[in-house]
């Protein structure tokens, strides 16, 4: 008899194992990344609600909503699509947020400035430096003139071209601590007068004063102040400058002094501005 007639069978049996924990397989796991960032997200955000400033809340906003637009005008369609610029004064409330005033004419509705256009800009730089060539075209016409151009300084602003007149030492423009012209002042309003008739743009007039010492009672710079730039005004209109021209007359007492030492005479001067016309 054959011994291997008695040998117990081998059976193998083989176990197939499944991977992923389930039958949910892995997919928690994504979801759980999900709800963690979104909540990290969020706590971020009400520690940036908590530790910032309205202003700079303000600026985050504006930097992921851009209002800067590819085309500043219209594209001058008719029809649903046609092409409005977002810039358009149309579209944007009147604010003087994108728009250029406040009741847009109906040829400047579409335009989609910001502010002053660039054809007013350089219109308006062309006339300014119209001004101030008149200006140096007078000097060295006599020692006369010499010495008015002395007090007038010219400079630019984003208000317009600025023509300062101003005290020198033992030249004053008033005489005394009054609001009456010297001849000097008379000859500079008249000089003034001659170059403004070159252009037509609308003018302003603000007045400043020295300081005076605190000990004083009554401090007259606030009424000096007005009272000198009305005078000059005046003066201005007596050479034969139109009183239609005139937008404002101001007096800014001491408040602005242009030297180290507020009570210094050349703080005493007035001020004609050329003012833009956008």
């Amino acid at each position: 008899m054959d011994a291997r007639s008695n040998a117990a069978p081998v059976i193998i049996k083989r176990k197939k194992i499944v991977a992923g924990g389930g039958h949910h397989g892995g997919a928690w796991k994504v979801a759980y990344a999900d709800f963690v960032t979104a909540m990290m997200a969020f706590f971020l955000l009400m520690w940036l609600l908590g530790a910032t400033t309205e202003k700079q809340r303000k600026g985050i906003a504006d930097y992921f909503n851009p209002t800067v637009s590819v085309n500043r005008v219209s594209g001058g369609g008719s029809g649903a699509f046609g092409g409005d610029s977002t810039l358009s004064e149309q579209r944007l409330a009147q604010s003087g947020t994108g728009a250029s005033s406040l009741h847009g004419t109906e040829s400047r509705q579409a335009r989609g400035d910001l502010g002053v256009s660039s054809a007013g800009a350089q219109a308006d730089e062309a006339t300014f430096a119209a001004v101030q060539e008149a200006f140096r075209g007078r000097s060295g016409e006599s020692l006369a003139s010499e010495d008015i151009l002395r007090h007038i300084v010219t400079r630019v602003t984003d208000e317009g071209l600025i023509i300062e007149l101003s005290d020198l030492d033992g030249a004053p423009l008033f005489v005394g601590e009054g609001s009456e012209p010297t001849a000097l002042l008379r000859d500079i309003a008249a000089l003034v007068a001659s170059v403004l008739r070159l252009v037509r743009n609308d003018l302003a007039i603000a007045a400043h004063t020295r300081s005076r010492p605190v000990i004083l009672v009554d401090n007259p710079v606030w009424d000096l102040s007005a009272a000198r730039a009305n005078r000059m005004r005046r003066l201005l209109e007596e050479a034969e400058t139109r009183p239609a021209r005139m937008r404002r007359v101001t007096g800014h007492a001491d408040r602005a002094p242009i030297t180290a030492n507020p009570m210094e005479s050349r703080n005493n001067r007035v001020e004609v501005i050329v003012l833009r016309s956008g």
